[in-house]
């Protein structure tokens, strides 16, 4: 019998962040997450090479080189593609991230705080703002909301 919980042959996803600014949120989600942009597909110098042989139009692109998508460099977690949308985001968030960095609860309090709020510094260096921080003594948790530089929520705990 087959792990019920193990990968599913020939399925694959992608995380897909709607966005205004590829270029903005690339480097971003790179640096928080410690993931890398996704080579172009094989044949292409960049990213734009690529998405104007395929017919998207070279004046959708700005100044940037098109690189839209980020990948895991250990292999573990899900590649992220950044799709442009006219829209900007109105309501919260349905879905979001959590960056687990604390180290759970065989780390004291006072040393998941430290934990979160140097990566809640380093994230506001970035680009994020601090929408709130959840700081329960009585559960034993602490944690804080960010947004990113277009305003799409995620934790820190």
């Amino acid at each position: 019998m087959s792990d019920p919980w193990g990968k599913i042959p020939g399925m694959e996803f992608q995380l897909v962040i709607d966005c205004a600014d590829p270029d903005r949120l690339v480097p971003f989600w790179a640096a928080a997450l410690g993931y890398r942009p996704q080579d172009p597909p094989e044949g292409h110098a960049t990213w734009r090479d690529y998405y104007v042989s395929v017919g998207v139009p070279e004046e959708e692109f700005g100044d940037g080189d098109g690189a839209d998508r980020l990948v895991d460099p250990a292999g573990a977690g899900p590649a992220i593609w950044f799709q442009v949308v006219p829209e900007k985001k109105t309501i919260k968030n349905r879905l979001h991230l959590d960056l687990k960095v604390g180290g759970g609860r065989s780390v004291s309090l006072g040393e998941r705080r430290v934990r979160v709020d140097s990566k809640v510094a380093q994230l506001v260096q970035l680009g994020a703002s601090v929408l709130s921080r959840h700081d329960d003594a009585t559960s034993d948790h602490y944690a804080a909301t960010l947004a990113d530089p277009e305003g799409n929520e995620f934790c820190v705990a």
